[in-house]
């Protein structure tokens, strides 16, 4: 296997985080580390999501971004490809709010390295319903990111997470690492 980022895209509760976790505990001949957008936020001040760094998350779910928050964001995906070309492989998670714009972002920071696109999709009912469940997240975000986060992306492999465990997804994404064909 000669592919060292697989980098994750899908709307909010799609189940990218659980399924990160599951190629974790799958791909043992090496330790994988996750980067995941959510981590970038977190590690943001607070403020950064009422408006400020860039970054405004509207309370019907909408999310929209601008050029504070995209410098921090390509200073991020530069240190994710670092790590990489440091020699740790990585599972990227994230959301692509801008679709093809936001992969060319990932295809600049990755440029030279193997990088696996795999789309996380998820039913938009079921990704709210999760939504529902989980208190750090905004009404409507899930139903709002679930297909426009796929529109123009081009990926080597896609994955349903509505009602396949992350588990069993898991087992596609290495099966697919072991035999792209």
């Amino acid at each position: 296997m000669n592919t060292r980022v697989i980098v994750l895209n899908g709307g909010s509760s799609s189940g990218k985080s659980s399924l990160a976790r599951a190629l974790q505990s799958l791909l043992l001949l090496q330790p994988w580390l996750t980067f995941g957008i959510d981590g970038l936020l977190e590690a943001m001040p607070p403020a950064a999501g009422d408006g400020g760094l860039g970054l405004d998350l509207a309370a019907d779910g909408t999310v929209s971004v601008g050029d504070a928050f995209r410098a921090l964001e390509t200073a991020w995906m530069a240190g994710v490809a670092a790590t990489v070309r440091a020699g740790a492989p990585v599972i990227v998670d994230d959301v692509f709010l801008s679709g093809p714009a936001s992969q060319q972002r990932w295809r600049d920071a990755l440029h030279g390295l193997d990088v696996l696109w795999v789309a996380v999709h998820c039913d938009p009912a079921a990704a709210a319903a999760r939504e529902a469940a989980r208190p750090d997240r905004i009404p409507g975000m899930a139903a709002d990111q679930a297909e426009r986060v796929h529109h123009g992306v081009h990926y080597d492999l896609r994955v349903d997470t509505t009602r396949t465990p992350p588990a069993d997804c898991a087992r596609a994404v290495t099966a697919f690492l072991a035999d792209p064909s």
